[in-house]
């Protein structure tokens, strides 16, 4: 979730223990906002008791139609499932799963939440937000005014984090590895999670995502006795071309974790010795084998912006600037081939990216849609039920 501050004004906050509130409380609908990556008994204490309080509970299931990812391994629907299974049947019936996708923007982020209760929520019926401010990644509890805040205790040592290092990172070596493995994650979920743990890591998807880990912590580790958190330089270039009557964009498909086989900008690390626009440049060339004279790529400049959010990348702080230059009207798309990190090249007409989303790395999605016309294919509210 995106980051904020801990400001509460205009806001009415109900604080205490849980055995303190009234349990008969007039509230139409609690809304508990997380990733749930993977559901853990924490998350099960808060969702417990917001349906002690209201008729129905919204969960606003955070990272929707993201590609997979060690910090985000789980679909939505995947979610939705862990929820489905820990409840009994009659709590399901009051429970509303709605997926939201990152936007990597805050006001934009808060408005699709919205968005998407409001849909399950009759006109004037009473709303108030369920949680606990854990640390700073708690603060979108304060970024709703005209909820209601029950804010609770945290409800029991939990989080996600290091459950997720143990069920990829301890898990990999064999079959009696994975049984330790989810032995230290039995008294921490539901017995229907565990189960669904087990399942999912004879999946390919699991093997992946577990080299991936790796090489994120290995990666990590290099960094760690850097006298400061090490905070890293990037350059996209975002190259638009309108050619066979359409709109393309140039994308590559990542060859090396993290992300392999995931779509992305041209782009890499700022060097010790470049500018901006030289790493622009030497990385478009490198990655997509571009034969477009400087000149030309110069003249196709419309834009440079900074993309700083601080969860955009899993590999630590990283600032890139995507340049974004349009060719305009072409005769022909000028040839690509996928070379250095890059294990393909591609044109890629903008009317296909919405379908593409689930295949993005990082924020690439969102990037784009920054500069292109891209209309969304999910909705933010499916009348999914729980049940």
């Amino acid at each position: 979730m995106p980051q904020a501050s801990s400001h509460t004004a205009s806001k009415r906050v109900i604080s205490a223990a849980p055995e303190t509130l009234p349990t008969s409380m007039p509230l139409h609908t609690a809304v508990l906002i997380g990733r749930f990556q993977p559901l853990h008994n924490g998350h099960m204490a808060l969702l417990h008791a917001a349906l002690e309080r209201a008729r129905q509970v919204v969960v606003v299931l955070g990272s929707a139609w993201q590609a997979p990812n060690p910090k985000n391994p789980f679909s939505w629907e995947e979610r939705a499932q862990m929820l489905r299974d820990a409840l009994s049947k009659e709590d399901a019936e009051r429970v509303q799963c709605v997926p939201v996708r990152d936007y990597y923007n805050e006001p934009l982020w808060v408005n699709a939440v919205r968005d998407a209760v409001q849909a399950h929520v009759p006109e004037g019926a009473s709303v108030a937000l369920v949680g606990h401010f854990k640390d700073s990644s708690s603060s979108y509890l304060a970024r709703f005014p005209g909820w209601e805040l029950i804010s609770l205790p945290r409800l029991g040592q939990f989080d996600a984090t290091p459950l997720r290092d143990i069920f990829l990172g301890e898990g990999s070596a064999s079959s009696e590895a994975m049984d330790a493995a989810l032995g230290k994650l039995s008294t921490h979920m539901p017995e229907s999670t565990l189960a669904f743990l087990r399942h999912w890591a004879h999946t390919p998807l699991y093997v992946r995502l577990q080299k991936e880990w790796h090489m994120l912590q290995a990666y990590k580790e290099a960094w760690a006795k850097a006298p400061y958190a090490p905070l890293f330089v990037t350059v996209d270039a975002l190259l638009r071309c309108h050619a066979k009557g359409q709109g393309h964009v140039l994308l590559i498909q990542r060859g090396h974790a993290p992300g392999v086989g995931l779509w992305a900008l041209p782009g890499g690390f700022l060097e010790q010795r470049d500018s901006l626009w030289q790493s622009c440049v030497r990385e478009l060339r490198e990655e997509t084998c571009s034969s477009i004279s400087e000149a030309d790529l110069l003249a196709a400049v419309q834009a440079v912006q900074v993309f700083d959010h601080p969860d955009r990348s899993l590999r630590g702080r990283t600032i890139t600037h995507v340049h974004y230059l349009d060719l305009g009207m072409q005769p022909a798309l000028p040839p690509v081939q996928g070379a250095d990190d890059a294990a393909l090249a591609r044109w890629v007409p903008i009317a296909d990216l919405a379908q593409m989303e689930g295949d993005f790395f990082e924020d690439h999605f969102q990037i784009l849609c920054q500069f292109l016309p891209i209309t969304l294919i999910h909705g933010e509210q499916p009348a999914r039920q729980v049940a």
